[in-house]
């Protein structure tokens, strides 16, 4: 079993990081969204509220007039479950705040060889390996600084990033394969 970071702690990496911080989603959801008001509402309308104001999106602001950039790649399968589009339409307002969100589709990223790991790699020195359970559960954050296993991580990252797609193409596709 992994060693877990002490939840407290987790957000103190996005202050502290110096260049990039970077996300691999590969899940199909997860608990914490299926458990939302956000995603509930979701489910009635196909729409998103405007939630700009959320702390998530003045960090992301915060780095980014810094000159820092948070990116992330998720990982949809074909069709897209209905969480993945949840996700596809939240992504709006992360970009719109700072972030760069892209997404692969999985059979590309299977293509690829990348395992089904979520984590965070900042400034390609350490990482935080998200674990879940078999319910899509959050257990936990594994930090990682060992040099031979952050290398492997920026090479996932450099793999995702180089197929991976901007939101606005991404969803046209979507969109065109529905």
């Amino acid at each position: 079993m992994p060693e877990f970071i002490d939840d407290s702690t987790f957000g103190s990496y996005f202050e502290k990081f110096e260049h990039t911080a970077w996300r691999l989603e590969t899940r199909r959801g997860y608990a914490s969204d299926r458990a939302g008001e956000k995603y509930r509402r979701y489910l009635e309308t196909e729409e998103v509220p405007d939630d700009s104001h959320r702390p998530w999106y003045a960090i992301v602001r915060a780095q980014t007039v810094q000159g820092k950039r948070f990116e992330r790649v998720r990982i949809v399968d074909h069709p897209p479950t209905r969480e993945q589009l949840f996700l596809l339409a939240t992504a709006a307002g992360s970009n719109k705040a700072g972030e760069d969100i892209r997404n692969l589709w999985r059979t590309d990223a299977d293509k690829a060889g990348l395992p089904t790991v979520d984590f965070w790699l900042f400034d390609a020195r350490r990482a935080l390996v998200l674990h879940f359970d078999g319910t899509d559960e959050y257990l936990g954050a594994e930090l990682v600084e060992d040099p031979t296993r952050v290398v492997q991580f920026c090479q996932i990252r450099d793999a995702a990033w180089h197929f991976a797609i901007r939101r606005e193409d991404f969803l046209a596709q979507v969109t065109s394969s529905g």
